[in-house]
């Protein structure tokens, strides 16, 4: 068959759905959120095609394997064996990797085995081994006439003595032994203490280096290495000197031995170097790379103070135990530390001593008068012992979390695996380096014969694997990344590549939402990877919102025509033209242009205040400085990997909620917060299960079902029965029904098949017993209000604002289709991200609330999105502030202000490469998404910048944006100066001579102008103070009087300007210095400093200024 016939499709909200779906192409399910795409691709095909191959197999088989029941359908034909690949996170096992999911870490293990040179974990020398020819080799090619001895270590028998030995060496026909380094003859008598531990070699033969007498060195050397076994020794006697020859030993093994020191190793297999393995991973902490310990980012609580006034709270508990005290103040004094400085002007060796110690002794007189030494062992290792001792446990334990293991630095493995190297790289090294630089490193491997022999194969997978995880678009991962960190899209996505890499054909492949998480520069190679696998011969299924997946497909079919019971519908089926066109398709008429979300007209500025991040330098940040304007809705955006997540989700929410909260959370590294004081609350809105409990349910997560049940529990007939609150509760005993304990369900194993959930026989599936649901409301009992939709029961309870209100914030997210009582298991991760917002909506604002969302629009249409867009502005509104990390271009052109990070992912990102409204950003060349953002604005479409101008150019920048841009974003409504007046006012002075050098923006509070070819600077802008900007310009001293000055500039009073200022002093005063003077002008507006007579006296200041310039 040719396709893919579903007839009578009834699973969830589906009405009876015919499909017919085209075998060998790639097929698009689109339509709003909860309209029964999903439904139909994972609950009925899926679920068919799963339960089919299961019953395929036998009896015995079956019962070791998860079976689905089937699905509500009439008549399902034309189905390929189905794998489905959804967008749910990754593996939370702790040893679970990107390496080990895609099966490259095996490859590399195989590797690393079989071609890796071995390196001493002692002293660093090449560990190997030598073959007998290879040793004789070694000997003979010493200077000719050098005269030498060979040994071998005597090894005693399991119950044998020195003597014994001895004796049997003397019978064996041996004339000579040496005894812990000393030559002895056996015919003397050698008494060696049996309670100590001696080496003894035996003297195979003493020869003298000559071409003629290789074989009986060779003759010795067998001998030697029998009696060792596999292991000699080869001393250089004295006297060789003049040969250039140095007497010793020289160590020969037929084992893995090291040619420096000589610690001899065991063997390794591809087994060595697997962190699952207890034959490969580090005995510390058994392959996980981490463990508990005091982290120092904990330990240092503010860098801005000293250790006198806090800085370390940690370090009292030291100073408790005398010993611990004596060490600490002895290397103080040693080092001689400022205990009133700040650390952050502490020098990196004297903060590493703090926190980690010092290996040097440091002289104590003691309280008697004695002299000693003690050495500080380092705050953070102390307090491990601390804490390891038992001694102040509650007070060490906030100062611990999951540190990088300090035996094997993050490696997992062995010392001795660890140590491999294959081509100069550790196993470490390529799984802590992104993909984008692996994939070309293996393509570039060059093979000898013997290593193609060997690796030929496994290298040739690593390749084929790498080259698929790069083509979804997960080429900013590292191998070693773990699986819990991943989000649902990239561990799809690595799903994804693996069933590339398997080369299958005619499967039927069932993808949900797979272009989740990705930036549309990276789009085009997942989609390309799909029709990859399409043209395989296999069947694609896949479940999108994104126009662009959708475009892409061969054939779309959209579900509607609304969510919930207004959907489950085929509304319009056919090409993505064809649905284009359709006047049904609400998809079709936004993929056409005849329907759109609009663009703002207007752009917020906030309030004036401004929340910043200093220098993150978490994963790859690279020490950038975040501002984020408070009162505005502000958009992160950037291409996969770039640095979003970390700088949002583990730097700027974490430090908030440990400040804010008190919450006891990992901080990313970063230097301070600023703006703290301008919040009251940070809530994060992310998309895990509001619940793993299947009794929870959306009514219970929002606060309505408590309302609720209030409601039936005041009714004149639960007050007569004596009914309380508690017995419209299904989770406890009294009004649920004790046969299912209130699920309304119950399992019944079945034995060789999966297990069954039917409706309980005794509530019918109600969940409460009969006398509950003899209480009615509006006609309705507790239990049909848990079976009503969220748009139904808004209308049932239009009376009753305490329950009207909640719901009305679900309604208000989209959500008016989920039934009160759907389990929160059946939440998709988009549903779930809305029923926290719809909680945090139903709560009282307080204006000084920041809102973090994580790509919100997960699973959501067009048309959810435009709702998602409403509430968040209404959330702005009431004066709080959003921040939301977002591909979605319709998100993007809503924002207030873009903050781009980039410019690509991994190690090419971790910058702010653009900051500023959307029209700004769109204009960035170095922005991945200000290509696709100048495609979907219109730039001829006028917008209004709200408190503030728009007219601020974009600023690639840092320093120079934080002035221009971003001091403009913070100022209040009134404020005297923008960006552009900054902007002229340094063109005037830059005109004031070719001297003038250009602007330095590196100073927070200055921009400063210095002159060409001198160190001292001539004019400084203070751009920190929001009623004006504060030109100081430097001059001769003496060259001009202030009056004579300040009649020059032209200046008007305060209360003279227009409007008139609430200010007093002077506009121009004179300060004078050592060697010249400096002229101050407090300026107001820009027509001040662009009139010919200031800019002429700016060059007369500047000529005798140059007068006086060394």
């Amino acid at each position: 068959m040719r396709e893919v016939v579903v007839k009578g499709a009834r699973a969830h909200n589906l009405k009876n759905v015919d499909a017919v779906i085209p075998r060998d192409k790639l097929t698009v399910l689109t339509g709003m959120s909860g309209s029964g795409k999903t439904s139909l691709a994972l609950d009925t095909i899926y679920a068919e095609g799963q339960r089919r191959y299961v019953e395929s197999l036998s009896a015995y088989a079956r019962q070791f394997i998860n079976q689905l029941e089937k699905p509500p359908v009439d008549f399902v034909s034309g189905l390929s064996p189905a794998i489905s690949i959804e967008q749910r996170p990754g593996s939370r096992n702790p040893r679970s990797t990107v390496g080990t999911v895609t099966e490259v870490h095996d490859y590399l293990r195989l590797l690393w085995a079989r071609l890796g040179v071995r390196h001493c974990v002692d002293c660093g020398g090449k560990v190997g081994r030598q073959t007998t020819d290879e040793m004789v080799d070694r000997v003979q090619a010493l200077p000719v006439g050098t005269r030498l001895n060979i040994l071998a270590p005597l090894l005693l028998g399991r119950t044998e003595t020195y003597d014994e030995a001895l004796d049997r060496l003397r019978r064996e026909g041996y004339v000579r032994v040496r005894v812990n380094g000393e030559l002895r003859e056996l015919e003397s008598p050698i008494a060696l203490d049996r309670r100590r531990k001696h080496r003894v070699e035996v003297v195979v033969d003493r020869v003298t280096v000559r071409p003629e007498r290789r074989g009986r060195v060779a003759e010795a050397v067998d001998l030697a290495l029998t009696l060792g076994d596999g292991e000699m020794v080869v001393e250089v006697l004295p006297g060789e000197e003049s040969s250039g020859v140095r007497p010793g030993d020289i160590l020969f093994s037929r084992r893995w031995t090291c040619g420096d020191c000589g610690r001899a190793y065991e063997e390794l297999t591809p087994q060595s170097f697997s962190f699952n393995s207890p034959l490969g991973w580090c005995p510390s902490c058994e392959g996980l790379g981490y463990g508990l310990g005091v982290d120092p980012d904990l330990v240092i609580t503010n860098r801005e103070v000293g250790l006198g006034d806090g800085a370390v709270p940690a370090l009292a508990l030291l100073l408790r135990r005398r010993p611990l005290r004596v060490a600490f103040q002895a290397t103080a004094e040693r080092l001689g530390w400022d205990q009133t400085a700040p650390l952050r002007g502490w020098q990196a060796d004297d903060l590493a001593a703090l926190l980690w110690g010092s290996d040097q002794p440091v002289p104590f007189v003691g309280d008697g008068g004695g002299r000693t030494t003690v050495t500080y062992p380092g705050l953070v290792p102390a307090l491990n012992e601390l804490y390891e001792a038992g001694h102040y446990r509650a007070e060490i334990i906030p100062y611990r979390r999951d540190v990088p293991c300090a035996a094997c630095r993050g490696a997992r493995l062995r010392p001795e695996a660890a140590a491999v190297r294959f081509r100069t790289l550790t196993l470490q090294q390529v799984a802590e380096r992104p993909l984008r630089e692996m994939r070309p490193w293996f393509a570039d491997l060059q093979l000898n014969e013997r290593e193609h022999q060997i690796a030929a194969e496994p290298l040739r997978e690593v390749r084929r694997r790498l080259g698929f995880l790069v083509e979804v678009g997960l080429d900013y991962l590292t191998l070693g990344r773990n699986s819990g960190t991943l989000s649902g899209g990239e561990a799809q996505r690595i799903r994804l590549a693996s069933q590339i890499g398997s080369g299958l054909t005619g499967v039927l492949y069932i993808l949900d939402e797979p272009t989740i998480g990705l930036h549309q520069r990276d789009n085009a190679r997942l989609l390309a990877a799909l029709r990859n696998l399409r043209d395989l011969g296999n069947t694609v299924l896949m479940v999108e919102h994104d126009p662009d997946a959708i475009r892409c497909g061969d054939h779309v079919l959209d579900f509607g025509p609304a969510a919930g019971v207004r959907g489950g519908e085929i509304v319009a089926r056919g090409t993505p033209e064809e649905l284009g066109s359709d006047p049904k398709s609400l998809t079709g008429q936004y993929l056409s242009g005849r329907r759109q979300i609009p663009i703002p007209g207007r752009r917020r500025l906030g309030n004036g205040l401004t929340l910043s991040v200093i220098g993150a330098r978490h994963h790859n940040l690279k020490g950038v400085d975040l501002h984020l304007p408070l009162g505005t809705m502000t958009a992160v955006t950037g291409v996969s990997g770039s640095g979003k997540s970390s700088l949002v989700t583990e730097i700027l929410y974490p430090a908030l909620a440990r400040e804010l909260h008190r919450a006891q959370v990992a901080v990313g590294e970063h230097e301070r917060i600023e703006g703290l004081q301008y919040l009251d609350k940070v809530i994060s809105i992310d998309q895990r299960p509001i619940g793993d409990n299947p009794r929870s349910n959306p009514a219970i997560y929002v606060g309505a079902f408590d309302a609720i049940r209030e409601l039936y529990a005041t009714l004149p007939e639960s007050r007569a029965r004596g009914y309380t609150l508690a017995r419209f509760s299904f989770n406890r005993p009294g009004g649920r029904c004790e046969t299912c304990w209130g699920l309304g369900s119950r399992r019944i194993e079945m034995h060789f098949l999966a297990d069954v959930w039917v409706p309980c026989e005794e509530c019918n599936g109600h969940r409460y017993n009969s006398e509950t649901l003899e209480i009615r409301y509006k006609d309705k009992s507790i239990a049909d209000l848990l079976d009503s939709t969220v748009g139904e029961a808004l209308e049932h309870f239009q009376a009753v604002p305490s329950v009207r209100r909640t719901l009305q914030t679900l309604v208000d997210v989209g959500l008016d289709y989920l039934t009160l009582g759907q389990s929160a298991l059946t939440l998709s991760g988009g549903e779930a991200q809305r029923v926290k917002l719809a909680r945090e909506l139903s709560r009282p604002s307080t204006g000084q609330t920041l809102y973090i969302l994580d790509e919100p629009t997960t699973g959501l249409h067009f048309e959810d999105i435009r709702k998602l867009l409403e509430v968040l502005d209404r959330l702005v509104d009431e004066g709080n502030s959003v921040v939301v990390i977002e591909h979605n271009l319709e998100v993007i052109k809503h924002a207030d202000q873009v903050i781009d990070l980039g410019p690509e992912g991994g190690d090419g990102g971790g910058e702010i490469v653009a900051v500023g409204t959307p029209e700004m950003v769109a204009r960035c060349e170095r922005s991945h998404t200000a290509a696709v953002l100048r495609a979907a604005l219109d730039p001829d479409r006028p917008v209004e910048v709200v408190e503030g101008s728009g007219a601020i150019e974009l600023i690639d920048d840092p320093a120079e944006r934080w002035h221009r841009l971003q001091l403009a974003f913070s100022q209040r409504a009134d404020a005297a100066w923008r960006g552009d007046d900054l902007t002229l006012l340094i063109e005037a002075l830059q005109a004031s001579g070719e001297e003038v050098a250009a602007p330095d923006w590196g100073n927070h509070e200055y921009v400063t102008l210095g002159l060409t070819g001198s160190r001292r600077w001539w004019a400084r802008i203070r751009t920190s103070r929001p009623e004006g900007l504060r030109l100081i310009v430097r001059t001769r001293r003496d060259a001009f009087g202030g009056l004579y000055v300040a009649e020059r500039a032209g200046l008007r009073p305060w209360h003279e300007l227009e409007p008139p200022r609430e200010r007093s002093g002077p506009r121009v005063a004179l300060k004078r210095r050592q060697n010249e003077d400096e002229f101050w002008f407090e300026l107001a507006e820009a027509g001040e400093y662009i009139s010919d007579n200031f800019r002429t006296l700016l060059k007369d200041l500047l000529r005798a200024y140059m007068e006086t310039k060394p």
